[in-house]
């Protein structure tokens, strides 16, 4: 087996198509607690994100359960009663199921960045419309490069004593004289790769392609699973036999078999890259080990 980003491009979208869909379209309670457990796990694994980032999620998901019930009062379960407006369990719960599914599509979306590179989204969209892919791998690149820059930047006004952080305003005109410069630096650096890409024939004729990227029988054993198993969670979900009302009581919905089918396919969908990247870890330690 090999690790989720040397995967061919196809297969990789699709399957976050899928999985991240899912999360975003079932405002159902076990689906996104389990599309949370899955997303968190593949960051933790393959350290996508930092520390500090994770705080910040965390944060908007405690911000998102203590919101909902200030606003919504709904429900038949009250637990609190603050200036005349209650505080139901139904209001909570419903702002934790909302934290979840915010939550866990911000944490596909990272591992997508993460293994999504400009090279992949330019093969994926290349044949479809070149100028888009060349759009958006250009912007993708541009991201890394302004933070570079402005650290740069920050770096030389301070050598020549121009940025003071003091207070609060010496640190605005700072700020403000940061974002001055790294404004005139894109502008001058747009029209240089402009007249480079001139220079280099880009729009003169037709362009050719080439990927190093590659459709194998694994890819297409991983496509199919994707496709099976989300199929088995949209089924049994647009049947009606697996929901959740929040209003005016907490209530789960199951119809037997398919209800249980339909947990069962999203939680081997979402462990499905978790079992990927451990296959290929094991498999390396395995192989260390016999040299």
């Amino acid at each position: 087996m090999r690790a989720l980003d040397q995967y061919n491009p196809i297969t990789i979208a699709v399957y976050y198509l899928a999985v991240a869909g899912i999360a975003m379209l079932c405002m159902h309670p076990v689906l996104l607690f389990l599309s949370l457990c899955g997303a968190l796990a593949l960051c933790l694994m393959r350290r996508d994100l930092r520390t500090r980032t994770h705080a910040n999620f965390a944060a908007f998901f405690a911000l998102s359960v203590l919101i909902n019930p200030l606003f919504s009062h709904n429900g038949a379960t009250v637990l609190l009663v603050i200036n005349n407006a209650p505080i139901t369990a139904e209001a909570l719960f419903f702002g934790a199921t909302s934290g979840l599914a915010v939550l866990a599509v911000l944490y596909w979306f990272a591992s997508f960045s993460a293994i999504m590179k400009s090279d992949k989204l330019l093969y994926l969209f290349g044949k479809l419309s070149p100028r888009l892919s060349m759009i958006l791998s250009m912007a993708l690149r541009y991201v890394s490069l302004f933070a570079e820059q402005a650290k740069r930047i920050k770096q030389a006004q301070i050598a020549l004593g121009l940025y003071k952080e003091d207070n609060i305003i010496d640190r605005v005109r700072g700020g403000l004289r940061i974002f001055s410069v790294l404004i005139s630096w894109a502008l001058e650096n747009g029209i240089v790769t402009a007249g480079s890409m001139a220079a280099r024939g880009y729009g003169a004729g037709r362009r050719s392609h080439f990927s190093i990227f590659w459709f194998s029988w694994r890819d297409a054993l991983v496509l199919c699973l994707t496709l099976l198993l989300g199929a088995g969670t949209l089924i049994p979900y647009a049947l009606g036999t697996v929901t959740f009302t929040f209003y005016p009581t907490l209530h789960l919905h199951s119809a037997g078999a398919l209800s249980y089918l339909c947990y069962l396919s999203y939680g081997a969908l979402v462990a499905l890259p978790i079992l990927i990247e451990t296959e290929d870890t094991v498999k390396w330690k395995y192989l260390r080990s016999k040299i």
